[in-house]
């Protein structure tokens, strides 16, 4: 039965301190997805969270002289301060230290080792505590006789301990076939090209439970043993629709992530979902890594640009945009604190908010009259906006709006309706307002709504066709004021 319904995820994050620009950017596309989808009239489900299990957090507890419940905690709030700070709608924050969330995980592994998949054996290889991932000597930096982490630089552990394993190899041809049918599941397309062609040379069995901490999930079927943190984590995306309410979006249209793990979603994920026999998501999209100084953000480098900070160069909304508009959603970009002013003055306040401003104005002056013809280009931009939407290129969605803005500030400035008088061009201009404002709102949803206030329409996807209805309009305050 196909159901006129979107369910998107973040990934759930490490609170191992507080949120930044890279857990922000996200975040943002998630909640631009939803927004987006919410106007078309589908019954959405957004779920983000964090990750509260493993070594990683155990040792960031350890040194704060906290329990890794209490740290967690403290965190947990940081979060969702953020979240709304952003200005993002979420349905549901999940929580891996959520019992319903542990209670799913551990009949999934008790199902998974009853069907054969997982065995005991020795495990020795290399483990960066950062990553809470396995590295081969081959994917380590040598550097000075150290065995560095290709993501952290910093050195890694060479563990030798038991520990039970899941038959990852046993999925390497059932994977394979599976992205030759499902050719969207992986994207953008030249992340599926790298994926494919690592899962062409082999997959080695992977181990998934450790006995050297105690912060975590213990195997049903051995309690001696802690599960590893990517079987535990991985499954929040499926746990958190478990209740009956929520039954109805599995699976996922979208997992959002960092290309960084990229690899533990499309590999482990998929072949972790065979086992149980629970149906797989429909696509992971794997956006790149904001730099800062040409260096990933990260704050175990000293590279940080919190959430607080990010808000305070030029308010919400103009974060917001600056995130989605700055680099298309799959490549690096580079922030600038520059950058995001420029977009701030140059895009919202001189083209979008003087087009408003200026409109109003003039209908205050002058009055407004309805006129049966309306732009033609509204029409098509709404047609090229959700194409762009399907594809996930946010920059080039807001590039075709911010087209329209510009054709919209041509076409007044042509017709001079200030010497005019001419009510009915107000009108087209009004209108096409309405049309940009409704287009806007999951990027922008708080400058949208004053808009909307402003001109008397609802942010409402059914009325994005209709022509405006006509009521008082009256200049308003600066939406964008210029830094």
């Amino acid at each position: 039965m196909v159901r006129n319904k979107f369910y998107v995820t973040t990934p759930i994050y490490y609170p191992n301190d507080i949120p930044h620009i890279g857990h922000a950017y996200t975040t943002l596309a998630a909640d631009v997805l939803a927004r987006w989808n919410r106007l078309l009239g589908r019954e959405v489900f957004f779920l983000t969270g964090t990750d509260e299990h493993g070594k990683k957090i155990e040792k960031a507890a350890v040194e704060k002289e906290k329990s890794p419940k209490e740290f967690v905690d403290e965190l947990i709030l940081k979060f969702k301060e953020a979240w709304e700070k952003l200005n993002v709608n979420y349905d549901k924050f999940i929580r891996t230290t959520d019992k319903e969330h542990e209670e799913v995980v551990k009949e999934i592994l008790q199902k998974v080792y009853d069907a054969g998949d997982i065995y005991l054996g020795d495990y020795e290889g290399y483990y960066c505590t950062g990553c809470e991932a396995y590295y081969t000597e081959k994917d380590l930096i040598q550097e000075k006789g150290k065995n560095l982490c290709p993501i952290h630089k910093k050195e890694v552990e060479l563990l030798k301990e038991k520990s039970y394993f899941f038959k990852l190899s046993k999925y390497a041809n059932l994977l394979l076939e599976f992205y030759e049918k499902n050719p969207d599941f992986i994207l953008p397309k030249k992340k599926r090209v790298e994926i494919i062609n690592r899962v062409k040379e082999g997959l080695k069995d992977l181990s998934i439970s450790r006995t050297s901490f105690d912060w975590g999930i213990r195997l049903p079927f051995d309690k001696e043993h802690i599960c590893y943190v990517w079987f535990d984590a991985l499954f929040n995306y499926y746990s958190a629709t478990q209740e009956n309410s929520k039954k109805k979006y599995w699976p996922a249209e979208v997992h959002l992530i960092g290309k960084d793990i990229i690899w533990f979603h499309t590999v482990y994920w998929p072949a972790f979902l065979m086992s149980a026999g629970i149906e797989l998501p429909k696509k992971v999209f794997a956006h790149g890594w904001w730099t800062f100084d040409k260096e990933k953000i990260s704050k175990s480098r000293g590279k940080v640009i919190n959430v607080d900070e990010l808000i305070s160069i030029a308010g919400v909304d103009s974060a917001r945009y600056f995130l989605m508009r700055e680099t298309p959603f799959g490549d690096d970009g580079d922030f600038s604190e520059k950058a995001l002013i420029d977009r701030h003055n140059n895009e919202l306040a001189d083209k979008l908010g003087n087009l408003v401003s200026r409109v109003a104005g003039l209908i205050e002056k002058n009055g407004i009259e309805k006129k049966s013809g309306v732009f033609v280009l509204k029409f098509e931009k709404i047609a090229k906006v959700k194409e762009l939407f399907d594809g996930f290129e946010f920059d080039k969605v807001l590039n075709e709006i911010f087209e329209f803005i510009d054709k919209c500030n041509e076409y007044i400035q042509g017709k001079k309706p200030w010497e005019t008088g001419d009510k009915k061009v107000l009108y087209e201009v009004a209108d096409a307002i309405k049309t940009i404002t409704i287009l806007l709102w999951p990027f922008i949803p708080e400058t949208c709504e004053k808009i909307a206030k402003q001109f008397n329409f609802e942010i409402d996807y059914k009325e994005i066709e209709k022509p405006l209805k006509i009521g008082k309009i009256k200049k308003g305050e600066i939406l964008f004021k210029k830094l």
